[in-house]
């Protein structure tokens, strides 16, 4: 959470950077294929096109993609009825938490929001309810690593220097005191 203030609500580097990359990532045309043959219809494409009823397929895709590139993490979430997944929403990566079972693989995850917690069961006999993609992290088995995190000093003394100047230009460019 921490990131996505600092570095992408306040810093327009970065908000454009993760802007570009997401949206060019989401506009990627996906295709089904069997084989070699290129199949037009199939349920597969059609909830690709329309993920969920607020969503169209490159919005979610782009909404994805900028929390793998802000967070390191994304989540997607196929809502399935009889087996059959209906609906995928994106889900925020801060408010995910891993749970890892006895063999260090994760055995569910834990959605946090508004004072509630959602329990998704890993269960491989059934469709999984939560897509998990991470970036590379050398020091964690469960969560990515965000490409602003090794950035984040150079962040902090950006958006630190944009502050100062502002404060400058406000008091008619007059520097509050000088050292004689």
């Amino acid at each position: 959470a921490s990131l996505a203030r600092e570095g992408f609500t306040k810093n327009p580097i970065v908000y454009r950077s993760v802007r570009m990359i997401a949206e060019a990532a989401a506009s990627v045309p996906l295709y089904l294929l069997d084989g070699a043959t290129e199949i037009d219809e199939h349920p597969l494409l059609t909830l690709l096109k329309r993920p969920n009823p607020m969503q169209c397929g490159p919005d979610l895709l782009e909404q994805f993609y900028g929390h793998l590139i802000v967070a390191g993490n994304g989540y997607l979430e196929a809502v399935a009825v009889e087996g059959e997944v209906r609906e995928l929403h994106a889900l925020r990566p801060d408010r995910m938490k891993v749970v890892p079972g006895p063999d260090g693989w994760p055995e569910a995850y834990e959605y946090a929001v508004a004072g509630q917690t959602r329990r998704f069961e890993q269960d491989a006999a059934r469709v999984r309810p939560v897509l998990h993609m991470a970036l590379f992290h050398p020091l964690n088995d469960h969560y990515g690593m965000s490409p602003l995190e090794p950035a984040a000093v150079g962040l902090d003394l950006h958006n630190a220097a944009g502050v100062w100047k502002k404060a400058l230009l406000d008091n008619s460019a007059c520097p509050s005191g000088a050292l004689v």
